[in-house]
């Protein structure tokens, strides 16, 4: 099987596609893209937005964006059982539900740390916009635990649960408080957490 490539850092959405590429048993090489101007500015040859993660794929070209990413891994992959047969009403589902998490939950993750980059006003206008990004978050988080059962697809597991996993864990009180809000998550995040492959994903993304 051909080697992919996956770029990342610690703790980012690198993990989710960590994870995929563990419970899929494809060979990787991961690179932790650095922070500084010269490695960055390398990092865009290959992925023109700047951002983590990008996946380089056996063919030699890079992909990049986290759901996209997981979606090319569940087609390329379909004897892993990581998510639905393609064309089944249950892929659209999990399609669905892949694309909720990148485009509100990551999105709201991205405007409560980084409120300053969403505001006209700059650190003026800040506040107001991470207050109201934090509100996002746990709502949508609660929307998507309110179907769980216990998985994102209902009894079987998929890449979404992957990924709900490590968006539920950049949640910013933390676990236990997400926990103590949304406690279907408790129940989620231990049966993730317990799977090989979140378990050595996390392990490898201790900074």
């Amino acid at each position: 099987m051909s080697t992919y490539t996956l770029y990342g850092r610690p703790g980012s959405g690198s993990v989710a596609v960590q994870i995929a590429l563990e419970e899929v048993g494809a060979p990787y090489e991961r690179i932790w893209v650095g922070q500084q101007e010269a490695d960055i500015a390398a990092y865009r040859a290959l992925n023109p937005t700047g951002r983590v993660p990008a996946l380089g794929l056996p063919d030699g070209r890079v992909m990049f964006e986290s759901a996209a990413i997981l979606i090319h891994l569940s087609l390329a992959h379909p004897q892993a059982g990581i998510a639905p047969a393609a064309g089944t009403p249950a892929y659209a589902q999990f399609l669905q539900w892949l694309v909720f998490l990148s485009a509100n939950v990551y999105d709201a993750a991205l405007r409560t740390y980084y409120s300053d980059r969403y505001s006209t006003l700059g650190s003026a206008g800040a506040e107001a916009i991470r207050q109201r990004a934090a509100e996002d978050y746990l709502r949508d988080l609660a929307l998507i635990a309110s179907r769980l059962g216990p998985y994102v697809l209902g009894a079987d597991h998929s890449l979404a649960d992957g990924y709900l996993h490590m968006l539920a864990g950049w949640y910013p009180g933390g676990r236990e408080e997400l926990h103590r809000r949304v406690p279907a998550l408790a129940v989620h995040a231990a049966l993730v957490g317990a799977r090989p492959a979140v378990t050595k994903t996390m392990a490898d993304n201790v900074e």
